[in-house]
């Protein structure tokens, strides 16, 4: 089931304090990027933020659960904490900063 556009429009607008963090959209689900870094992803309307031992500290008692089957687990963040928008924030940025930067893809000749 693809995640509806009004959940994506409501985790950016809570998102909108940490930067300019942007969906793309993926085989009808999204990720999520901040500093150019895919740090989330919004599968069947349910919100999972990559792990990193930084968004660890900030959610503690996250479920780690796989976004879709065969995925490694993630932080499965609630509804109900989306809410909290300073809260939310914060655990992107933590979360991007601590991901690597992309590769730099080689062009082709």
């Amino acid at each position: 089931m693809a995640s509806k556009q009004s959940t994506v429009d409501f985790v950016l607008d809570q998102l909108q304090e940490a930067g300019q963090v942007s969906a793309k959209k993926m085989f009808g689900e999204y990720g999520l990027y901040l500093l150019d870094r895919m740090f989330a992803l919004i599968c069947d309307d349910n919100l999972f933020v990559k792990p990193t031992p930084e968004g660890a500290e900030l959610y503690p008692s996250a479920e780690m659960v796989p976004s879709y089957p065969g995925a490694k687990p993630c932080l499965l963040v609630p509804p109900d904490r989306w809410e909290d928008s300073e809260w939310l924030c914060n655990l992107a940025i933590a979360t991007a900063r601590a991901l690597p930067p992309p590769k730099k893809r080689s062009k082709r000749a």
